[in-house]
């Protein structure tokens, strides 16, 4: 019986866990858009500017340790849920 009540509960962990999946596999969507946004935003300041923004740069930083994070969760590298069941990454 208690075999019986473990396997069950791994089934149920790991269609919550396919839930976190499509969410976060939306969010990388919805942030690798983000990221392309940003990248030509930089590309044009530093055409304009000569110099890249340094906020920018931190926050394109943080974004792609971000989307690595939920790559990594994705490809079951890591148990570790990314943003926003945990801290969102540094861009330092």
């Amino acid at each position: 019986m208690n075999q019986n009540s473990d396997t069950s509960e791994k089934k149920q962990n790991i269609w919550m866990r396919g839930l976190f999946m499509l969410l976060l596999a939306l969010a990388y969507h919805v942030f690798g858009t983000l990221m392309f946004i940003i990248a030509t935003i930089q590309f044009v300041m530093m055409l304009i500017n000569d110099t890249p923004n340094v906020r920018l740069v931190s926050l394109g930083r943080s974004m792609g340790r971000y989307l690595q994070q939920i790559v990594n969760f994705l490809t079951f590298a890591t148990e570790e849920m990314p943003f926003p069941f945990n801290d969102w990454p540094s861009g330092d």
